[in-house]
């Protein structure tokens, strides 16, 4: 492993040669980089491999996003959290581990952070440390910097598969069984509305992602996200928007209740929300109460049971109704919450299904079709399997859409 001061040396002399009044193409630094490298005259030896590992290190500095091109080329890490320039840490395999790798120092990282950022037309500096952003890939990126950090600028990207997620992987990977995902496809195409639920980390967008997969092609949908995350493939009249910040001055912000409002004026046959997580809820329930039937959209909750909470302190942060009104909207818009899950071995799995069945004493009454119930752990795994419970009640809309065969057996 090279020592810091030959890295450095090399570095600098990169640095000296590069034009930085104009754009150099990346196989004019790469040359730059190989020069600088060959005359080299220190008094200690550089081998072959690591002359090829520090190219490919100065490169990534210069050219990239530093240490993180690697850790993003590399398909089994799903999440790096960057506590400060010093303190790295990955997901793999569903386990967290600290990495040994450090950006060089804080205004490194910071210029990473400019270079992500601003590729999203998004703004954050010291009057605005918080920011959403997403790589070209899709994976999404958190930023906080100082002074609400504490410990140095932060960073958290939260990894997407290079190929979008389907519902055939989904069930491969053993998140759902086929007799779960083939009720779920109809429901889908006969027109359902479909919450989907679930903890930090338990695959709520990915399996949006997966679910979109379901609606016929030749729908118009409009999608609706803070940082546009999903990939739906194969439909031609298809609108994604994307929620704006406010500028330094504070104007010019454009919410998610904004852009439902304005999708409701563009002729949708679905209207599909990344997340909703404030008020916007009010707005979403409308849409799905208004004609918009086979809507979709995805919130925080650790139960369905408790979705339905979550979605009733939502509304009252937009509006002020009576609570019963509230569920009576949530129980007329919402026909199936589908619960996800994040296991003790880092798997992710449907852990219910349930169907709204309306409202009894002023509650919202929910019917659990699926549960997933846990029968053994064998070399650290969990086994198990969505267990049947209920018959779904509402066969309207599939007997519509001629699938009522499906539910039936």
């Amino acid at each position: 492993m090279l020592d810091n001061d030959i890295k450095n040396q090399i570095k600098a002399c990169v640095i000296n040669d590069m034009d930085m009044s104009d754009d150099i193409e990346d196989d004019k630094v790469s040359s730059i980089i190989d020069k600088c490298i060959l005359n080299y005259r220190g008094e200690k030896r550089i081998s072959l491999s690591d002359k090829l590992e520090l190219k490919h290190e100065l490169f990534n500095t210069l050219r990239r996003l530093d240490i993180l091109s690697d850790l993003l080329s590399d398909d089994e890490i799903t999440e790096i959290m960057i506590n400060g320039h010093g303190n790295i840490f990955i997901e793999k395999g569903g386990r967290l581990s600290r990495l040994n790798q450090s950006f060089e120092s804080e205004e490194r990282l910071v210029s990473v952070i400019q270079n992500i950022v601003s590729g999203c037309n998004r703004l954050v500096n010291e009057s605005n440390p918080l920011a959403d952003a997403r790589l070209s890939d899709g994976s999404r990126v958190n930023v906080v910097l100082p002074p609400i950090s504490l410990n140095g600028p932060v960073m958290t990207i939260r990894k997407f598969p290079k190929e979008g997620m389907t519902m055939g992987r989904l069930i491969s990977m053993g998140a759902l069984s086929q007799e779960v995902a083939e009720l779920l496809r109809a429901l889908v195409i006969a027109g359902y509305n479909i919450f989907i639920s679930g903890g930090t980390g338990a695959g709520k967008t990915t399996f949006l992602n997966a679910l979109s997969g379901y609606i016929p092609k030749n729908e118009r949908i409009i999608t609706i996200e803070d940082s546009a995350e999903l990939m739906i493939e194969g439909v031609d009249n298809l609108v994604r928007l994307e929620a704006r910040n406010a500028n330094v001055e504070g104007e010019n912000e454009i919410t998610i209740r904004d852009l439902i409002k304005c999708s409701l004026r563009m002729r949708p046959n679905r209207i599909i929300v990344g997340e909703v997580r404030d008020a916007a809820a009010i707005d979403m329930l409308s849409a799905m109460n208004t004609g918009h039937d086979g809507s979709l959209s995805t919130g925080h909750a650790n139960s369905s049971g408790d979705m339905i909470s979550r979605l009733e302190t939502m509304v009252l942060m937009g509006v002020s109704m009576p609570i019963e009104a509230i569920r009576g909207q949530i129980s007329s818009a919402i026909d199936i919450i589908v619960h996800l899950g994040r296991l003790r071995d880092g798997s992710r799995k449907v852990m219910e299904i349930c169907e709204v069945m309306g409202m009894s004493g002023g509650e919202v009454i929910l019917s659990k079709l699926y549960e997933y119930i846990e029968t053994d752990v064998i070399n650290g795994q969990i086994v198990g399997k969505l267990q049947k419970i209920n018959d779904i009640h509402n066969l309207a809309k599939l007997e519509a859409a001629g699938l009522i065969s499906i539910v039936r057996g």
